[in-house]
């Protein structure tokens, strides 16, 4: 009988920190779940105990928590329900729907490389399917420890209608002949474990990448032969990179991680806004780009979630979180990029150099421009060290010239005239002397602006002098004029 209510699940394994494509799925389970008022379960298959880490099962639980992923059962763990793995194989067993495979190693790479020379699709020919009871004996007596197959109907199209990609039909016999469903050391195999899994935990719908198509024809057979219902099935397509190479931990490194966005300053909620819009759109306004997630709960079907292969696009999720940055208040900023600040410039100057309404400035003042939080720091240094170079490029053309010396000169000279509490005066005194000088735009500001912050580009001049104050000012100025006009 099928199940009535909504089961839906993620089950990531702590093999490897955890994966873009992973957090994408479970967004769309999330959203699953919501809108049909029903139950999201987080599950940890962590039955390789040669690759499993703790420190990964930790980044997987703070990755869904960073992303306020919120789950309504688990963490069930794989490693904790091996009775059961193993009770339900040796039913089949005893059911003759599996049986003990006591084929070595050296057999198998044997068939495989006479499969390949002949030039026919590699599969087990599940030659010991049939064996009989004086074999099995004859095996056990020369030790050879079994694995227990899955025995798969022969000449059979295993069919469902997906919700993404529709009518699926997969024959048995592309499936490379009878699986292993438990390892001779009494580990369950991932195809085994995951059916015994959603069965008992009464798993509704599989959400999961188009990467396991042939497994869901695997499993449907499994799932009939334990009695369990079979549940409803939508493969999304995967996440691909430009040069349409599948996005993965081992060849594309840090940028498949979610580690690497919190460690970066990107925010939750635009890495979320991303990763749904990726593959998804609204039904009612397939334009807009911009949403929250519980804005859209109502709205999300999985018949909206496209079937071609999603690209990664890192300007595009750079203008997502560039996005959501710039609707922040400032002060929510200050506090989210608090932790890059003190790394970047420690805690003590960060506190006892400028009050914390003038680094609200400072950040007000950057983040229009900004892509990640981690990029505030870069932008704002000026304020906290003035050991930047101003020898060369740029900097040294354009404070190598008669009018900016005669500027800096000027400035120096009415550093007591400035009303530093109003940034808008100190711009107004720029502009004055320039009047006075006869000059006006890059003439005019970008000797400023490079004494004073090493860059013709960045926050409102005014803001600078401001927050610089008179004697940061004088100081650098000074320096100016020494080091570039008069470098000998």
């Amino acid at each position: 009988m099928p199940n009535t209510e909504i089961r839906v699940r993620i089950a990531p394994s702590p093999t490897g920190s955890l994966h873009l494509g992973t957090v994408r799925t479970a967004l769309y389970n999330y959203l699953f779940a919501r809108k049909n008022k029903g139950k999201f379960i987080l599950r940890i298959e962590d039955t390789d105990q040669e690759r499993n880490k703790d420190e990964y099962t930790k980044e997987i639980l703070d990755g869904f928590n960073w992303l306020n992923i919120k789950f309504d059962e688990g963490p069930y763990y794989q490693s904790e329900r091996m009775d059961l793995y193993r009770k339900l194989a040796q039913k089949l067993t005893n059911e003759g729907k599996a049986y003990h495979c006591f084929c070595t190693q050296e057999e198998l790479d044997e068939l495989r490389k006479i499969q390949r020379a002949a030039k026919v699709p590699e599969r087990y020919d599940n030659r010991h399917r049939n064996l009989t009871e004086e074999q099995k004996r004859k095996f056990i007596s020369e030790n050879k420890k079994p694995v227990i197959r899955f025995k798969l109907p022969d000449h059979l199209d295993i069919k469902w209608d997906d919700e993404i990609r529709g009518h699926i039909c997969v024959n048995t016999n592309d499936l490379g002949g009878d699986p292993v469903i438990m390892r001779a050391d009494g580990v369950p195999l991932y195809n085994f474990a995951v059916v015994v899994d959603d069965g008992d935990m009464k798993i509704s719908h599989v959400i999961r990448g188009d990467d396991h198509l042939h497994n869901t024809a695997k499993q449907i057979p499994i799932f009939e032969a334990l009695g369990y219902s079979v549940p409803t099935f939508a493969h999304a397509p995967l996440i691909f990179t430009h040069d349409r190479e599948k996005l993965s931990k081992r060849k594309h490194g840090d940028i498949a991680n979610i580690d690497k966005y919190q460690k970066e300053g990107y925010l939750p909620e635009a890495l979320a806004n991303y990763l749904v819009h990726m593959s998804w759109t609204q039904p009612d306004n397939p334009e807009a780009e911009i949403f929250k997630l519980d804005k859209v709960i109502e709205k999300f079907d999985l018949g909206r979630i496209s079937k071609s292969s999603a690209v990664y696009d890192l300007p595009k999720l750079h203008w997502f979180n560039n996005h959501y940055i710039k609707e922040k208040s400032v002060e929510e900023i200050y506090n989210l990029a608090k932790p890059f600040l003190v790394g970047a410039f420690h805690e003590t100057p960060l506190q006892s150099m400028y009050p914390k309404e003038q680094l609200l400035q400072m950040i007000d003042s950057v983040r229009a421009g900004v892509n990640k939080l981690d990029e505030i720091s870069g932008l704002i240094r000026f304020f906290f060290d003035d050991k930047f170079n101003l020898n060369e490029g740029e900097n040294q053309k354009a404070l190598s010239s008669e009018n900016a010396k005669k500027i800096l000169d000027k400035i120096l000279k009415s550093t007591d005239s400035f009303n530093f509490k109003d940034s808008h005066e100190c711009k107004k005194k720029i502009d004055d002397i320039g009047k006075e000088l006869g000059l006006k735009g890059k003439d005019l500001y970008w000797p400023v602006r490079i004494a004073l912050s090493g860059s013709n580009k960045g926050p409102d001049l005014g803001l600078i002098i401001s927050l610089l104050g008179k004697d940061k000012i004088k100081v650098r100025i000074e320096k100016a004029l020494l080091s570039v006009i008069s470098p000998y």
